[in-house]
């Protein structure tokens, strides 16, 4: 990082948000992986400072705003994946792939409006050059647990 650049992890302790702690497998999978300057994160759900779930479905039991906010939690769980098994969120130099998955009936169509609530936290976070990678917002019928936002992001390492 240049001298005059805020890093990550400045621009993240500037937002006053703060980062629940970083979720366990329930299954079958590793939370992350690298793969030489790669990182994978595996899809992550809503998980609150007390380690519960945001639960219910955008535009059912959520409306639009509660769903962002869902989507912003998910990306405050892959932040807490990347500070707590990689020390910091300095190491990671930019987001590639996000991919959005939101829990909702069939009518409903601002999936990216949904998911704009963890690009949003990532553009503040790595900055609207590194920030912004390429990105996908799909509807599902349903997710794990009834929760309402599964967020998984392929990033470049420093």
């Amino acid at each position: 990082m240049q001298a005059d650049i805020p890093s990550p992890e400045k621009n993240f302790a500037d937002t006053g948000l703060t980062l629940p702690p970083a979720p366990q497998p329930l299954g079958v999978y590793k939370p992350y992986l690298i793969d030489g300057k790669y990182l994978y994160v595996s899809g992550h759900g809503p998980v609150q400072d007390d380690k519960s779930l945001i639960i219910g479905r955008v535009g059912d039991d959520l409306d639009i705003e509660q769903g962002k906010l869902a989507a912003r939690q998910v990306g405050l769980a892959i932040l807490s994946t990347i500070r707590t098994n990689l020390g910091s969120l300095d190491r990671v130099k930019r987001v590639i792939k996000v991919l959005g998955m939101v829990n909702c009936p069939s009518d409903f169509g601002r999936h990216p409006y949904v998911i704009n609530g963890c690009s949003e936290l990532f553009a503040t976070v790595w900055g609207t050059e590194n920030g912004i990678g390429v990105r996908s917002a799909v509807g599902m019928g349903s997710l794990p647990d009834n929760i309402p936002v599964e967020i998984e992001a392929l990033f470049e390492l420093v």
